[in-house]
């Protein structure tokens, strides 16, 4: 189903949407697009990840007074205005959706939280949440995130807070497991967060006994070229080219998926509970055998397309990498299960699922 009317979808502040400078949400939102969506959201570094729709940037101005984060709300709220759209469908920005709601009272707004809610401003308390949904409904990327929003509130609340998943294109034929690179990868942000110390702990204690193995690692600290060298990733670079790590920083989101086709295992040794887990998901639709954290959202969406294994200690870590290295048939094993997973998030799913969402905001009340 494609939406007959106009929606604007927010951006972000400091949400990339050029090729060379964009993040999962940016991502997401180009996959998932209609025709008539509006997409508003800070200045592009480059060309637009979707040339054909209409973007429009928006810079904060000076009102009114407080914080960055308020005067670009005010600034987002004058765009989408501007843009004529029935329902305006905000990313990840609870204060930002809040915002427009009250200072644009007829309009249809929809947020769409992408992290865990508890942790976000204007969302934080079961106050704030509930004040949210007297003006807006709410679409969740995951189970998880839907309940950690749900959590405090009363059970009539749920109607309002809806499942509108991540999705991933499904590539129809993959690298068959044995003419894969004997390569353990790792992609993502290079943060504690996700592990990236555990994974090059994890190939140091493998390097020798697996000479003819290779470990990688694509990522840097921010989804862009020029994301800044951090004492967390300088002190890593040593103990990275010690362990024999191969540490190709940044790298365009066509070149992570092409690299995830080649590899054969593909390690999300996140520590902090993932929202969603995108690139557990990629991994597994690229027909890697996958090995995730049992965190957060991960367990939903990982199913039993991989692997799932606490990274901590690094040891535990380390035998689940060896045993999926010594051991061809389970890799392949996993690789035709990972595949079955990742169709249940396919693209015109999570559209669908969006659209749902769309027209349940739209129709509010009985609009």
């Amino acid at each position: 189903m494609t939406m007959p009317w106009r929606v604007a979808v927010v951006l972000p502040a400091r949400e990339g949407f050029s090729p060379g400078a964009v993040g999962a949400i940016g991502l997401q939102v180009a996959a998932l697009a209609g025709p008539r969506d509006v997409i508003v959201g800070p200045p592009l570094d480059g060309p637009s990840l979707l040339p054909d729709h209409d973007y429009r940037a928006v810079q904060p101005g000076l009102w009114p007074p407080g914080r960055r984060s308020l005067r670009y709300a005010a600034a987002i709220a004058r765009a989408v205005a501007q843009t004529g759209a029935a329902v305006v469908e905000v990313h990840n920005r609870p204060d930002t959706a809040h915002y427009i709601a009250r200072h644009r009272l007829e309009q249809r707004v929809l947020l769409v939280l992408h992290n865990d809610p508890q942790g976000m401003r204007g969302a934080d308390t079961p106050g704030q949440r509930r004040d949210l949904l007297r003006l807006m409904d709410v679409a969740c990327v995951s189970g998880w995130v839907r309940q950690r929003f749900l959590d405090g509130l009363p059970a009539a609340c749920a109607r309002q807070v809806g499942l509108s998943p991540n999705g991933v294109a499904l590539p129809a034929m993959v690298p068959p497991m044995a003419q894969r690179a004997r390569r353990v990868l790792f992609a993502g942000r290079v943060v504690a967060d996700k592990g990236a110390d555990l994974f090059v702990a994890a190939c140091g204690q493998l390097a020798r006994t697996h000479p003819d193995w290779d470990f990688r690692m694509i990522g840097a600290d921010r989804f862009r070229t020029d994301a800044p060298l951090t004492p967390f990733m300088s002190d890593l670079l040593p103990k990275a080219a010690a362990a024999g790590v191969d540490m190709t920083g940044y790298r365009p989101h066509a070149d992570v998926l092409a690299a995830m086709a080649q590899a054969a295992i593909v390690v999300v040794p996140s520590r902090w509970p993932e929202p969603f887990g995108m690139t557990a998901l990629e991994a597994m639709a690229a027909g890697a055998a996958l090995i995730a954290s049992p965190v957060g959202a991960l367990p939903e969406v990982v199913g039993n397309g991989g692997l799932l294994c606490a990274p901590e200690p690094a040891t535990g870590l380390a035998r689940a990498m060896a045993g999926l290295m010594d051991d061809l048939p389970a890799r392949e094993a996993l690789t035709a299960r990972g595949r079955a997973q990742a169709a249940r998030f396919s693209i015109e799913h999570a559209r669908a699922c969006r659209d749902a969402m769309r027209d349940a905001a739209l129709h509010r009340g009985g609009a």
